[in-house]
């Protein structure tokens, strides 16, 4: 399955989908830190943030519909870091487990460095298995362990920040 994935840069008609993908996770307590749903309004400069000759933001289409988004962010905002991007990799609940996160990341690192990207990192929770999983599979290493930052519903998390250099 999965197949004939294509990937394209995100529209601001893509947004609603990309929001309600992101959104789907927020209950699980698994994937982001958000704890409430965010609007459309609230991703907008986040959006824009991305552009695709250097920090993209994609879609992943399989059979036309959307199957997950991928984006590439700066790391830490500045000139020195230019050379690192932080992955961040959100699937629709129809797609999850169906191997689409590994044609995602795989993709990226292939991407790399058409963006000068030469660090690729992840920050995860350290109870997020799954994505654990799927980045030590592609190589990355813990590089961070930051005990407790999070708080979820009163629960305190793990972030590890996993890295990989990209040759």
């Amino acid at each position: 399955m999965l197949e004939n994935i294509t990937f394209k840069n995100a529209s601001i008609d893509d947004l609603p989908m990309i929001v309600d993908i992101y959104n789907s996770t927020v209950s699980s307590r698994n994937v982001t830190a958000d704890t409430e749903p965010v609007s459309i309004n609230d991703r907008i400069a986040w959006f824009k943030e991305h552009n695709p000759e250097k920090r993209p933001l994609w879609v992943v289409e399989y059979e036309g519909e959307i199957g997950g988004w991928v984006s590439l962010q700066s790391f830490y905002g500045r000139p020195a870091y230019n050379g690192t991007a932080e992955v961040s990799i959100y699937l629709h609940q129809n797609f999850r487990g169906k191997g689409l996160g590994k044609k995602i990341l795989n993709k990226v690192l292939e991407e790399c460095p058409k963006f000068q990207i030469d660090t690729l990192l992840g920050f995860i929770f350290a109870h997020n298995e799954p994505s654990i999983r799927l980045f030590s599979s592609f190589g990355f290493e813990k590089w961070a362990h930051l005990p407790e930052v999070a708080n979820l519903d009163g629960i305190k998390r793990d972030l590890v920040i996993l890295g990989k250099k990209i040759y």
